[in-house]
């Protein structure tokens, strides 16, 4: 089993000069909690949610809403994306993929091909071809198999 055979492939992406609230809202309307950062395909960062909620201003700071609004409108995504990222090739297996989840302790990874984003692949991912493996062993509880 290959990573391209497994990845995400329909990406919500967005630019490095976009905004905290631009991450916000995609993050509150779905249920992403990576956001890979590109310029002209090419990938440059990544944002978590847990970033933007480390980053962000808390609402129940005391700043004021017209101070708390300007900083979600006016911060770049490039001031909190992580930079020196992790990735992996389509061609890879799925197995390289998992272990290196593991071994980083990270929740996703990138797929790169000659430097364009083609997917990515997430520990929720590996969830679900776990759940899918384990259901083909029969190792799965009686009724509970999806």
């Amino acid at each position: 089993m290959l990573v391209r055979d497994f990845m995400t492939t329909d990406l919500t992406t967005l630019q490095e000069d976009e905004t905290l609230l631009d991450a916000a809202l995609i993050f509150a309307r779905s249920t992403l909690r990576h956001i890979p950062i590109v310029r002209n395909n090419k990938l440059v960062g990544i944002v978590t949610e847990r970033d933007l909620k480390h980053y962000a201003p808390s609402i129940l700071s005391g700043i004021p809403a017209e101070q708390y609004n300007q900083l979600m409108e006016t911060t770049p995504l490039s001031k909190i994306m992580t930079r020196d990222l992790v990735t992996i090739r389509p061609e890879r297996s799925l197995f390289d993929a998992a272990q290196t989840l593991y071994d980083r302790r990270i929740g996703c990874l990138p797929v790169v091909a000659d430097g364009e984003l083609k997917g990515i692949i997430t520990t929720t991912d590996m969830l679900k071809l776990l759940v899918h493996l384990l259901t083909e062993k029969g190792a799965a509880p009686p009724g509970q198999a999806r």
